[in-house]
């Protein structure tokens, strides 16, 4: 099969517009050892954002950053320096030069076709698609659209932002030359990844963030540790921050990941802050416009860039027929890769269960979008890998809360990887069910940690057996044994 035999049908089983990791799920498991057929639409690259302009690309810079660090706090090491070109190289080989030919083979291999264009419903399971060509094509499903379009990046309304083509995410993680002075407006994870990577390849880099502190939805000690590295790294991090207006001259399309014009001017608080580039991370909005919304009675969320209501089988809310579906960032329940694909397999499943007559019971979408389990890791130096809820998001809940935290740099482990490392765990516990409901760890190469913690949160287990849970000596696992060897022993 290949791309263009697509051409030879306007009708499929499922239709799914947005063909990254979401979709490529959500298309999989729909039609998986069945003879039902479905179709990718996609006006970029299959493979999405997550493979060509965010996660891979985005810790394909980061790792140099992380083993230079290991490097630099071990004796007896040499040739502690990076390499630009060659890390930018391997940044484009992990992205495949943004070359997505083995994402179609893959989408072919295993059944799904592909058609290159912008999707757009036109109402009840019927999608029409601008080709590249500018042809416009008119396509059904016979049972099932799965909406995988995901988000773009939020650009403020401060005035003469816009105006100046600021980088957003896809410009850092593209980067092909390195501005010698970067302002980074927002102090979230893309932000204080971004900045960890420009400083490390020789920008001089400056963090504005509105809130009082870095990484604000995570434990406070997240925000402390971080940002002291980033500040001995050279960048400024300034909280509270207030951007007021920025300027710049002259303005160009140099193109992805390259310098969009002359200086730039920031008045920050009353001041100007010079700089050759300008990084918005500051969020993101939900990919729903022009995707046909208003042709199934929901044009009010395109209008408002608000996100697409589900329900616990990802069926779009508000739309008859059990037909519509929306899947990953899109629909807000966790913006994060990993649970998108989750969410996906689920929709998946439904709509393979729907088409056979199957029970619905057991296919469901687990209500993690509470925060009661969903995992996390932010990639920056030190590592941040959190799942569940933070202490102040316990407490909200109402949950009668107990929190227990150790100095991860304690353990015999954690000298052996560095003679000065630092870092901490916390965990967040329900005093009156005896198990785990949050858990953070900050520290270098703590993102491992992050999944037996998730196994505890989601399975309920009572800490009092997690206790009978051993870790392997010496390694950072043992951290469980310490926590939970320092909590008050309960009453009998």
């Amino acid at each position: 099969m290949n791309e263009l035999q697509a051409q030879d049908t306007d009708t499929w089983d499922v239709v799914v517009i947005g063909a990254g990791p979401v979709g490529e799920n959500a298309a999989q498991y729909a039609i998986q050892g069945s003879e039902r057929t479905a179709v990718l639409v996609e006006a970029e690259l299959v493979g999405g954002e997550c493979s060509y302009w965010a996660c891979m690309p985005s810790k394909a810079l980061l790792r140099p950053v992380e083993v230079l660090s290991a490097a630099h706090h071990l004796p007896g090491v040499l040739g502690t320096r990076l390499d630009p070109t060659g890390i930018l190289k391997r940044r484009d080989a992990i992205v495949n030069n943004r070359d997505d030919s083995g994402q179609v083979d893959w989408a072919h291999g295993v059944g799904i076709d592909v058609i290159r264009g912008h999707g757009r419903l036109t109402g009840v399971r019927t999608v029409e698609v601008t080709e590249p060509d500018g042809t416009v094509r008119a396509i059904e499903a016979r049972q099932a659209v799965v909406l995988a379009t995901g988000t773009t990046a939020a650009v403020p309304a401060v005035p003469g932002l816009r105006q100046a083509r600021p980088w957003i995410s896809r410009d850092a993680t593209n980067l092909t030359e390195v501005p010698r002075r970067v302002a980074v407006i927002g102090g979230g994870v893309v932000g204080c990844e971004a900045a960890t990577w420009l400083s490390a390849l020789g920008a001089d880099v400056t963090i504005l963030q509105s809130a009082p502190r870095l990484l604000p939805r995570t434990e406070a000690f997240a925000h402390e540790l971080v940002a002291e590295r980033l500040e001995q790294a050279g960048v400024r991090v300034r909280t509270n921050a207030k951007v007021e207006r920025v300027e710049r001259e002259t303005v160009n399309d140099a193109g992805v990941g390259r310098i969009h014009g002359g200086p730039v001017t920031i008045t920050v608080d009353g001041e100007d802050l010079v700089v050759d580039e300008v990084l918005v991370a500051a969020g993101r909005t939900p990919a729903t416009t022009d995707i046909g919304l208003d042709t199934v009675g929901l044009g009010k969320l395109a209008e408002q860039k608000t996100h697409i209501p589900v329900d616990e089988q990802l069926t779009v809310r508000e739309v008859n027929g059990d037909w519509l579906y929306a899947v990953g960032d899109i629909n807000g329940l966790a913006l994060l890769t990993h649970m998108g694909k989750y969410q996906a397999r689920v929709c998946g499943a439904v709509i393979a269960a729907r088409a056979e007559g199957g029970a619905m019971d057991s296919v469901r979408y687990r209500d993690l979008a509470d925060s009661r389990a969903v995992p996390q890791v932010i990639f920056t130096d030190p590592q941040v890998a959190a799942v569940g809820r933070s202490e102040r998001e316990a407490r909200e809940a109402g949950i009668d809360v107990e929190t227990v935290e150790y100095d991860l740099g304690a353990l015999a482990a954690t000298s052996i990887q560095r003679q000065d490392y630092r870092g901490r765990a916390k965990l967040v516990i329900d005093r009156e069910a005896d198990t785990l409901v949050g858990a953070t760890f900050v520290g270098p190469e703590v993102a491992e940690l992050v999944h037996a913690a998730t196994v505890a949160v989601i399975g309920q287990v009572p800490l009092e057996l997690l206790r009978h849970a051993v870790p392997s000596y010496p390694t950072v696992s043992e951290i469980w044994l310490r926590l939970l060897e320092s909590r008050e022993p309960r009453e009998s």
